[in-house]
């Protein structure tokens, strides 16, 4: 219980500059991203409420719809918290379980160390500590709650590792069967990563255990067919609608984040949202995310504990494996140092951009693997420190090893109180800072009042100018998300195929919202003609529409000028302006 209440103070901390003003307060590094997740929280309460499908919607992208299974749509989250999300809106419930997510996962990596790996309490909080809230983790946390939704991971490793005890595999097999197909509900990306992972650790064991392999391999791949089985039963479906149901899409166009390897001067930097990190420093490493970044002092003590334990631990031997694979593999197709791309290949370098599963993988992303190891490492390395302080236990057999001689007792605490204070030394220039936040405007008191009721009939959209997509039209996405989808609107932040099937971010644009666009990039308006106007009347019918509304913002004189040379006069009702288009 003290471990898991100060997980959940730090849950706090991390996003205690949303909690000032929770209302009015987005991420002021993924601003689009935390919309986004709020709109999925209000998508999974208006699935619940209407009893709708929420594999896919039509409440954004008007009228042809998003698949939520193609995108991140964490279901096995905003489907059970839908009757919270209802009490408390779409910005608290955000708030409330991004904290709740970070605080879980270091609470269920605290539970899965204790109790399968580690002896000592404190290594296990040191460890779950770190896991739960490790650089990588905390960036993310930035408007992708998705990956800290990491709860599960823990249970789901420790299940595979129990998978070879005999006389137990039907168990073992349905109990991971079930994890697995939840955690398909939150974060496939996280999953696959952790299976990979999986099956390096299952191959390293079996090279140095291969006798003990042999024996757990009967049980080992009856549980795993069983659990194989249940997953293949319970997610058939909704991966079938992800694939091949309507606006489904294949990969990203162009393979876009196969060029996102890790900076190997990144693994020795300190990250942006740590005590110690320094947003000036991710300019000059370059354009990946900070999945890794763990400073120089937790990398040199990470290398010295790998040293002394390597030899005579086969968990850190494991350990060992994993990191040195996934930090090689996450390097990209070219290798990068301190900012430079330099001429030498990576991995990714030979990886097609097509290939199934991976398509939409980032490789910085696999480093995610490599602080699940560290962390586990930490425990591992906390333990012995722990292990070496502890009385000998009594020789059973004649002709066991002798205990420490009383003489060898002042130095072994010298040697531990330093390596204890080592692991903290690093730790804490690792410590969560409260995530950064930026003011946004609340939507006018016609969309929130449900002034707009009048206007939008059953199976009609409201068109809000402008037109949301995943570079404009943040704050009209939110108009959507806090008013629990009651009006259909067009566009939107997603990923959806284009005309050749590939994934695109955003629907594709029509004339009248490339023209919105351009007219509030420019800050001007440009002259409209007949064909504009006449556009305009095409794509109206379209979407739908039944009425157009802009409210106040920074570019609200030229949108107001530029809809009013396609449309006409608009009205002024309440606090917005209004094209009335039925």
């Amino acid at each position: 219980m003290l471990a898991i209440g100060a997980y959940a103070l730090v849950g706090v901390l991390v996003c205690l500059n949303y909690w000032v003003d929770v209302q009015h307060r987005v991420s002021s590094h993924l601003p689009t991203d935390h919309s986004w997740f709020e709109w999925l929280f209000a998508h999974g309460a208006h699935s619940v409420r209407h009893l709708e499908n929420p594999l896919f919607t039509v409440r954004q992208n008007a009228p042809d719809g998003v698949n939520m299974m193609a995108n991140t749509a964490m279901l096995g989250v905003t489907l059970p918290l839908a009757p919270l999300t209802l009490l408390l809106g779409p910005q608290v419930m955000y708030a409330l379980y991004l904290g709740a997510a970070l605080s879980a996962t270091a609470a269920t990596s605290y539970w899965a160390l204790s109790r399968h790996l580690v002896r000592s309490r404190a290594a296990a909080f040191v460890g779950g500590a770190f896991l739960g809230f490790a650089p990588g983790i905390v960036h993310h946390a930035n408007g992708q709650p998705n990956f800290a939704s990491n709860f599960l991971l823990p249970l789901i490793v420790a299940r595979v590792l129990r998978l070879g005890e005999p006389g137990r595999w039907r168990r073992n097999g349905i109990v991971l069967g079930l994890l697995v197909a939840y955690q398909v509900f939150i974060n496939e990306e996280m999953l696959l990563l952790t299976a990979l992972a999986c099956l390096v650790v299952v191959v390293a064991y079996a090279v140095q255990r291969p006798r003990a392999a042999r024996e757990q391999a009967g049980p080992f791949l009856a549980a795993m067919g069983v659990g194989g089985g249940l997953v293949l039963l319970l997610t058939a479906y909704p991966i079938w609608f992800q694939f091949n149901g309507p606006q489904s899409s294949r990969g990203l166009q162009g393979g876009v984040f196969h060029s996102w390897g890790e900076d190997l001067m990144a693994f020795v930097t300190f990250a942006r949202d740590t005590v110690a990190g320094d947003e000036a420093v991710e300019k000059t490493i370059g354009l990946t995310e900070q999945n890794s970044w763990f400073g120089w002092p937790l990398v040199l003590v990470a290398l010295v504990a790998l040293v002394l334990l390597v030899r005579r631990s086969l968990p850190a031997r494991i350990v060992a494996v994993l990191m040195v694979v996934f930090s090689v593999a996450a390097i990209g197709p070219k290798v990068r140092f301190d900012g430079v791309v330099t001429g030498v290949d990576g991995p990714w370098a030979y990886v097609p951009d097509d290939l199934p599963l991976v398509e939409m993988m980032m490789p910085t992303r696999l480093t995610l693997v490599v602080a699940g190891a560290l962390g586990v490492l930490l425990a591992l390395a906390w333990d012995a420190l722990a292990g070496a302080g502890r009385p000998p236990v009594p020789a059973p057999r004649t002709g066991d090893a002798p205990g420490p001689s009383p003489a060898a007792g002042p130095r072994r605490r010298w040697l531990r109180g330093l390596g204890y204070a080592a692991i903290v030394a690093a730790l804490l220039p690792l410590f969560p800072r409260p995530l950064p936040a930026q003011q946004i405007d609340p939507p006018p008191h016609f969309i929130t009042a449900g002034g707009w009721r009048p206007y939008v009939p059953d199976g009609r959209t409201l068109v809000p100018v402008p037109i949301p997509s995943n570079v404009h039209g943040l704050a009209t996405l939110r108009w959507s998300a806090l008013t629990g989808q009651e009006f259909p609107i067009p566009g939107g932040y997603f990923i959806g195929p284009n005309k050749q099937g590939d994934g695109v971010f955003g629907a594709p644009n029509r004339p009248t919202s490339t023209l919105i666009y351009a007219t509030m990039d420019a800050n001007r308006v440009p002259a409209v003609t007949d064909e504009n106007r006449r556009q305009a009347v095409e794509d109206l019918r379209f979407w739908r529409a039944s009425v157009v509304v802009l409210g106040a913002g920074p570019r609200e004189q030229v949108l107001r000028e530029l809809m009013t040379a396609l449309l006409g006069p608009p009205q002024r009702v309440d606090d917005v302006w209004l094209w009335d288009v039925r």
